[in-house]
């Protein structure tokens, strides 16, 4: 795996395969034949993690119809994960990437400032796959607000085009 480049655009990306909700283990593979929407996100249970995951779960259906999976990615543990999916009903698995494999793959790893210090963390990013795997778009520094709402917008476009 190269740890220098990020994948391009229209380029299939590796199959990294991480545990998953379900005690089941997932990767981009799992989904050829549809559509896939990877949200990277920095930590379960925090406001704008949970309204960017309650937004996927609110849109779930509208997704559904323009066959396209959704997959969450943090580095909390599975159990983290589990309680979180199961408190907002999330009708989508979440993946634990706590050893950074999947988020260093995308270069969602950055620098932030948490309470004046510095620390290494997930920036919120949404990637969007087509139906053979191949990486059509992406979200970086992603604001809440009206986020879904232009992941579903592109999907759609994606699933025309297709």
């Amino acid at each position: 795996m190269s740890k220098s480049k990020v994948p391009a655009i229209n380029t299939t990306v590796e199959n990294i395969r991480l545990p998953a909700t379900g005690d089941q283990q997932l990767g981009a593979a799992d989904f050829l034949g549809q559509q896939l929407v990877i949200y990277f996100y920095p930590k379960d249970n925090t406001p704008g993690c949970t309204t960017e995951s309650q937004g996927f779960t609110e849109h779930y259906q509208a997704f559904r119809e323009c066959n396209t999976a959704i997959l969450g990615v943090s580095r909390d543990s599975l159990k983290s994960h589990d309680n979180f999916r199961a408190k907002y009903t999330m009708p989508f698995d979440l993946l634990s990437d706590a050893d950074e494999t999947l988020c260093r793959y995308f270069d969602v790893i950055k620098e932030k400032n948490m309470y004046g210090r510095k620390v290494m963390g997930i920036e919120r990013s949404t990637l969007l796959l087509d139906r053979n795997g191949k990486l059509q778009q992406e979200w970086r520094k992603v604001k809440v607000p009206g986020h879904v709402e232009e992941v579903l917008a592109a999907a759609r476009e994606l699933q025309q085009r297709s």
